[in-house]
């Protein structure tokens, strides 16, 4: 499979292991530097599969893991007993704090910027407008990259081993889950991406159909979102690009100079 794709808008190594921190409630002052690693290399393991070019940056941090642990493996040294002896998770711990609060100080700014941009509200519809009221009343959130990766993961791990060795030619591309992706939009207003794993006949399907949902969303096509932290993952259409033309709902293709061409479903 010689398709690739770059997403710039994701995060990195250290998101990864505040993902990790939090999923699992961890006191970022006592991580349990085994499990989270075991974790963290599963997470690799998935990236991998889906030929990310960003993999190099969290192998270095896979590696960084693994000699934190390999330190806490080893005995104290009893010529220095009277020394008091650094936590080798000190440093990972103050760079994760670090992020943090950076990644914080960015979130604030962001609202800020959507507060500021609602003091200039594009006209809408009065159709569109009752429409918007109906979303607000559920409060969502978007799911991130390691929650599809997780979700990937686990969809991986549920397709039975076969025993057989067949060669066999590919039978899906990324244009088409794009397109049968697009065209289950149309028919119904969300989809679960669990539900939409199960249906596949094999792995190789699983990570075409995981690769096309990351391109929608690369085009700003569709939204990933989640009803609760760590819940599953609904498909919906990504609501930001329609603009009321004549009373009725069009879709903006405009907003990106280097946007590709809109995709649309089959008819």
């Amino acid at each position: 499979m010689g398709y690739k794709l770059r997403l710039e808008m994701f995060e990195g190594p250290l998101d990864l292991l505040l993902y990790l921190i939090k999923k699992n409630d961890i006191d970022i002052y006592d991580i349990p530097i085994t499990e989270i690693t075991d974790q963290y290399l599963e997470y690799i393991d998935a990236m991998k599969t889906i030929d990310l070019n960003m993999v190099g940056d969290f192998l270095v941090m896979a590696a960084t893991l693994m000699h934190i642990k390999s330190k806490m493996l080893l005995p104290p040294d009893p010529l220095a007993q009277e020394e008091v002896e650094e936590d080798p998770r000190d440093e990972l711990v103050r760079r994760l704090e670090e992020y943090k609060k950076f990644k914080e100080i960015a979130e604030q700014l962001k609202d800020k910027e959507g507060l500021r941009q609602d003091l200039f509200p594009r006209m809408i519809d009065e159709a569109a407008l009752n429409e918007l009221k109906e979303d607000a009343k559920e409060v969502m959130i978007e799911a991130t990259l390691f929650d599809l990766i997780n979700a990937l993961s686990q969809a991986l791990k549920k397709v039975p081993e076969t025993k057989t060795y067949e060669v066999t030619q590919e039978e899906f591309t990324v244009e088409q889950k794009i397109h049968a992706i697009l065209h289950i939009l149309v028919e119904q207003d969300s989809l679960n991406l669990g539900e939409l794993f199960s249906k596949s006949a094999n792995k190789m399907e699983i990570v075409v159909t995981f690769m096309a949902i990351l391109e929608l969303i690369r085009l700003k096509e569709i939204m990933c979102i989640q009803r609760r932290m760590f819940d599953d993952i609904i498909i919906q259409r990504n609501k930001v690009n329609e603009l009321p033309v004549n009373g009725n709902i069009a879709t903006n293709h405009t907003s990106e100079p280097d946007r590709q061409a809109p995709l649309e479903p089959p008819a």
